[in-house]
């Protein structure tokens, strides 16, 4: 059977069970499998097959000690009845809705039709279920999920883990650095498992708390001895990052079913993302078989992916932006460091040591000939404040498509960046509905922009003839359960509060 071990050292092995159970591996490092690409999916095959199937066949491959029932029944659980297109992650081609500056033919993956409105459902309607029937070596024993969110991992976790036998849920974001939508989405999150607090600080502030909490032996043997494990749902955990891959084989799927390709065709896809699971995925993907041209990483004003995949210098000591795409205000991107293991052959030396370098100084550098064998693989861009702005209104006046600001990110890239040689098609990966981000957007669009979220998405659906989700409407009279605020160097307590309250 295939095994799990560190991206930093190969010295502990585990199942994929383990591995999803555990999150992070006991060094710090993520955990990564040698056969991944091993064994090659058939492309031919995706163009009679459902999305459900897809995710059958694809998890098989990557999660290998887990049977066949368990993975038809984790599939069955999260995408049956839980999205609202029957496709999970349908596909809209841009050409079809009106003319562009984009070259064609341009399709977006539309990723936003789970409980949350956002990409990360399609992933945390799934962890919770592959959670549970990882079990531990005595078949008992609590988990307690301790996750940190930019914006939408917190409720898309929230939604999946809410009052799961056997699990707590501890959620942190950055006080005052989501958006309201989002915001509430979370302190309005009912389940008798769950916690959720803001803390003093940014993204990356909260999320390397979050590491270090798992790195803490007294707090683990505390919470051990009153029977939890600490378990994460951010894309660290192989259990969150696998399920997207799915997505990219079910792009393809829609395509070939379009004729917009024939099997073969080379598909390249932009993807926004600010801690580089979303993208890696792709790269999995491509691991697998699937004929991935190019992978476009589009940033922010926070555009420290950047300037690694131009430099080769990652480097997250400089100014952080709080901009209109939250959920892309990193500068750590904790996803990176697989993408390191796997193109430098899996030199966990090499890893290891960049890591080191990067906690005690800030930055790292990578040698030339593994930025190179990167740059074959990555293209990458960015956009400012403004030109997200301009992006929203040049792609609704250009198509008649409303796009979130993380969308806008990854249009902006696309309209400007050439299609690589060989891509038949190009596809951009839409992340979140724009009426999470209704200020955002409605300002974008010229629109008055009223001080309330709720009026505000009544103006955008008004001016747009769209309808914001019921699942967002509905925040407007939720009531407010969770209101805590902490310090950094106080959620540890958090945590362990949490647990024993449970």
């Amino acid at each position: 059977m295939s095994l799990y071990h560190s991206t930093r050292s190969r010295a502990i092995s585990r199942t994929s069970k383990e591995a999803i159970r555990e999150g992070l591996a006991p060094d710090g490092g993520l955990f990564v499998c040698d056969a991944l690409g091993a064994e090659k999916f058939e492309v031919s095959r995706l163009v009679d097959m459902s999305y459900s199937e897809i995710a059958q066949a694809v998890l098989e491959m990557l999660l290998p000690d887990y049977t066949s029932d368990e993975i038809a029944a984790c599939v069955r659980e999260a995408y049956e009845g839980t999205f609202a297109s029957p496709e999970v992650t349908p596909l809209v081609p841009l050409e079809s809705l009106g003319t562009g500056s984009i070259d064609s033919p341009v399709s977006v993956l539309e990723l936003f039709h789970g409980p949350t409105s956002a990409f990360k459902d399609v992933a945390l309607q799934m962890l919770p279920r592959l959670m549970a029937r990882a079990g531990d070596a005595d078949g008992d024993g609590r988990v307690m999920i301790v996750t940190a969110t930019s914006g939408d991992t917190g409720k898309a976790a929230l939604a999946g883990f809410a009052d799961a036998p056997g699990c707590g849920i501890t959620v942190f974001y950055p006080a005052g650095k989501v958006s309201h939508v989002q915001e509430l989405q979370m302190t309005t999150q009912a389940g008798g498992n769950v916690a959720v607090c803001a803390v003093r600080g940014n993204f990356d502030d909260t999320q390397s708390a979050v590491k270090r909490i798992f790195a803490d032996s007294a707090l683990a043997e505390r919470l051990g001895a009153a029977g939890w494990t600490l378990s994460s749902a951010n894309s660290i955990n192989v259990g969150r990052l696998v399920p997207q891959v799915v997505y990219y084989f079910a792009a393809y799927a829609q395509l070939l079913r379009a004729g917009t390709i024939e099997v073969g065709d080379e598909v390249e896809f932009c993807v926004p993302t600010g801690n580089f699971g979303d993208v890696l995925a792709g790269y999995y993907a491509k691991l697998l078989g699937l004929p991935v041209a190019k992978l476009i990483v589009a940033s922010d004003a926070n555009n420290v992916l950047y300037d690694f995949l131009t430099t080769g210098v990652y480097d997250r000591n400089r100014p952080f932006f709080t901009t209109t795409s939250p959920s892309m205000d990193i500068l750590i991107s904790s996803n990176l460091e697989r993408m390191l293991y796997y193109l430098s052959d899996g030199d966990c030396e090499l890893v290891a040591a960049l890591m080191a370098e990067l906690a005690e100084t800030g930055r790292y550098e990578v040698p030339a000939d593994l930025l190179a064998r990167i740059q074959e693989v990555f293209g990458c861009g960015w956009a400012s404040e403004a030109e997200v702005s301009d992006a929203i209104r040049s792609c609704w006046e250009g198509h008649g498509y409303l796009i979130d600001p993380h969308t806008a990110c990854g249009y902006h890239v696309l309209e400007r960046t050439p299609a690589a040689p060989g891509a038949r098609a190009r596809v951009l990966l839409s992340t979140a509905s724009p009426y999470k981000f209704p200020r955002a957007v409605a300002d974008a669009l010229g629109l008055a922009v009223p001080e309330d979220d709720f009026a505000c998405m009544e103006t955008l659906a008004q001016a747009t003839g769209t309808m914001p989700p019921a699942q967002l409407a509905s925040l407007q009279s939720a009531p407010i359960l969770h209101g805590d605020v902490v310090d950094v160097d106080d959620m540890g307590a958090f945590v362990e509060r949490a647990a024993l309250d449970l």
